[in-house]
């Protein structure tokens, strides 16, 4: 008998930083699975690209997930347009590589608070919604920086450690409830992701990473799974990629 994976037509999913990368790769990739998407990123024109893409099953909010009244209203358009929230993809993420000196104290503060705060307070805005239904998917990407971090790196794999200890604590809380908590952790990815400050666009090492697609998939399979399952931590490299 054929395993039986869940059908994502007409599932309503939320996705942070949804204007680049992961987030936009994550937001084609399900829609082309039947489900309608909202938005969310600092970038208003950009997203109302991302929508002109996708069509119908798209809409969007812009604004600062990590303030909690801006993921309250991404949670209450998801609803507004599409009557629910079966998943939530906490996405929206940025680095600065180098010393815990090297940057000044609004873009250390900027990156904890997206990082960290943009994650929970948009599963915070998400999960009402989904415990009233018992039943929904939180999909978090981490990084794998998340359990070792590099040298160039101190500042960003504190967030990615926070998101990591956050989500084992949530899902202990939650998973009585009907909501999995799933954890995808990649490698580099070829994004937009620290260009200028670590990365630079078009370097050779960049064609070894990830490709947003390669995780946009993880994303895809872990909602895919029959709701009898749950995963919890997903760590991906490009075969090319130490680990």
């Amino acid at each position: 008998m054929t395993y039986q994976l869940r059908d994502l037509t007409g599932k309503v999913v939320i996705i942070t930083g949804a204007t680049s990368g992961i987030g936009a790769a994550a937001a084609k990739t399900l829609v082309e699975q039947g489900c309608k998407v909202v938005l969310n990123a600092r970038n208003e024109d950009r997203l109302k690209e991302m929508v002109s893409s996708l069509g119908e099953s798209a809409t969007y909010f812009a604004g600062d997930c990590s303030i909690p009244d801006v993921a309250r209203a991404v949670a209450k358009k998801a609803i507004d347009t599409f009557g629910t929230i079966d998943t939530v993809v906490p996405n929206a993420g940025i680095g600065f590589y180098g010393s815990i000196l090297d940057h000044s104290d609004d873009d250390v503060n900027r990156m904890m608070r997206t990082n960290y705060e943009g994650t929970v307070h948009m599963i915070r805005a998400a999960l009402p919604t989904m415990l009233a239904k018992k039943e929904g998917d939180v999909v978090i990407v981490a990084s794998v920086a998340g359990f070792r971090g590099g040298d160039i790196e101190a500042i960003y794999t504190g967030t990615k450690h926070a998101q990591v200890g956050f989500a084992g604590g949530l899902d202990r809380e939650l998973r009585a409830k009907g909501v999995r908590v799933a954890l995808v952790c990649p490698a580099g990815v070829e994004t937009e992701f620290a260009l200028g400050v670590g990365r630079t666009a078009g370097e050779e090492k960049l064609k070894t990473y990830l490709r947003p697609e390669d995780v946009a998939f993880q994303i895809t399979t872990i909602m895919r799974q029959p709701r009898s399952v749950r995963t919890h931590i997903w760590t991906m490299w490009s075969m090319q990629q130490d680990s």
